[in-house]
């Protein structure tokens, strides 16, 4: 059993991985592996009953995550229908190079942090486009944005995907990894923008003022109120969480909930067809449910995986190979880099039970920096990174010559700090 399980998720990874050859969406061969898997246990270990309370107690820990996911993505487009975020955009001015690289990301860092690596990046994309005319230097900027949007989101519990499921999972605490991680998430931002800055000089070819004019979105009602009301819904889980002390998909949902009638009362006066486009009903319309199937077939995987007890027999042997827990978890970030991180952490969750490594433990705060920021090694380490090549035709191998060596700088500096703090002191 445990080999026809571990040879399903294998095979789906790669052809996870091969989508762009293979043509074949990743949502679906996601769902497929997921199903496969279970399939499989169920069919071997042939217990209905024991079978049936796994699967829903499974079922109901993913369900977390992915109601979480729903109701965060879902405030987001409530923002960008009412052209929230341009509020923020359109008050760079500056043409100098260096100033802009720095502007945008720390920008995108904090904003990261507040939202989330994926949504921050298309914002920031959409500002990089409104400011700047020549194509190389949109992709150089977009390669910085992608490690300022993963180092941002790693630190925070509602910015990245990965550190969020640690934070449902109850490995670890909104205060403590905001404290632990801000400084090593910086370093992993700051080292590349050192570098880079030795090289960036002169200024910018700007977008023309009749291009400018072309970009330019109607005004819509009620954006300054809706981007206050959306991002405060969103930074307002963590508080409440520590509140309630109620799981935090149940926060997500409250904030959802103030934010659609938020949208209700903005558009109070107008009719029907008229108010449709700027309503959370379009909104939910509009999120990217593929995404959220996405997680549910990989959770669904590394489930089965967990239920066979695979994944507690790779944390022997890696214990046993290699030994030191800061090791194995700097190896895992480095293959975020070329496997999704969100298999990776469910599959450390799995490997180490809280039972022996209780909240806010060194390995879920070191996991939650290495997942984060080690996929911006490679430009498909991240959705963030996959979301920006789409947005800006950059090419895998350019990535890799201009942008990786630079991330992997800022990965190795971050994590020595963290070792060094933790470790040392």
């Amino acid at each position: 059993m445990t080999y026809y399980i571990i040879f399903a998720f294998i095979f789906g990874y790669l052809l996870i991985s091969l989508e762009d050859v293979i043509k074949i969406n990743k949502t679906a061969v996601a769902l497929y592996t997921g199903i496969i898997s279970w399939i499989i246990y169920a069919v071997y270990t042939g217990e209905s009953d024991e079978f049936n309370t796994e699967l829903t107690l499974q079922l109901g820990g993913i369900s977390e995550i992915l109601f979480f996911l729903m109701g965060a993505m879902t405030i987001i487009e409530l923002i960008d229908i009412h052209r929230g975020f341009d509020v923020i955009t359109n008050r760079i001015k500056t043409t100098s190079k260096s100033k802009l690289m720095w502007l945008t990301a720390l920008l995108a860092f904090f904003l990261s942090a507040l939202l989330d690596n994926l949504t921050t990046s298309i914002v920031m994309i959409s500002l990089l486009r409104k400011l700047i005319n020549d194509k190389e230097d949109i992709k150089l900027y977009a390669g910085v944005l992608i490690i300022a949007a993963n180092a941002g989101g790693a630190w925070s519990p509602i910015g990245d995907i990965t550190t969020t499921m640690l934070w449902i999972g109850g490995q670890v605490s909104a205060n403590n990894i905001i404290t632990t991680l801000f400084i090593p998430s910086l370093l992993c931002l700051l080292v590349p923008m050192f570098v880079l800055t030795f090289n960036m000089k002169g200024d910018l070819k700007r977008v023309e003022k009749n291009q400018e004019k072309a970009l330019k979105k109607e005004k819509v009602k009620g954006s300054w109120r809706m981007l206050i009301g959306g991002l405060s819904a969103l930074a307002f889980v963590p508080v409440f969480k520590t509140i309630t002390h109620l799981p935090p998909y149940m926060g997500m949902l409250l904030g959802l909930s103030m934010v659609w009638i938020l949208s209700e009362l903005i558009h109070f006066r107008k009719d029907e067809e008229s108010k449709k486009p700027f309503s959370a009903v379009y909104a939910l319309s509009k999120i990217d449910t593929s995404s959220v199937l996405f997680f549910l077939g990989i959770l669904l995987a590394v489930g089965a995986l967990e239920n066979a007890h695979v994944l507690e027999k790779l944390a022997l042997w890696m214990n046993d190979t290699i030994g030191n827990l800061d090791a194995i978890v700097f190896c895992m970030g480095l293959f975020s880099s070329i496997i999704d991180n969100v298999p990776l952490v469910a599959a450390t969750m799995g490997m180490y039970p809280l039972a022996d490594f209780p909240m806010d433990n060194q390995i879920w705060e070191f996991t939650a920096y290495c997942a984060g920021t080690g996929g911006s090694i490679l430009i498909i380490g991240s959705a963030a990174g996959v979301a920006v090549m789409g947005m800006t035709k950059i090419s895998f191998f350019w990535y890799l010559k201009k942008i990786s060596w630079l991330a992997l700088l800022g990965y190795l500096a971050g994590a020595a700090y963290f070792v060094i703090i933790n470790n040392w002191f």
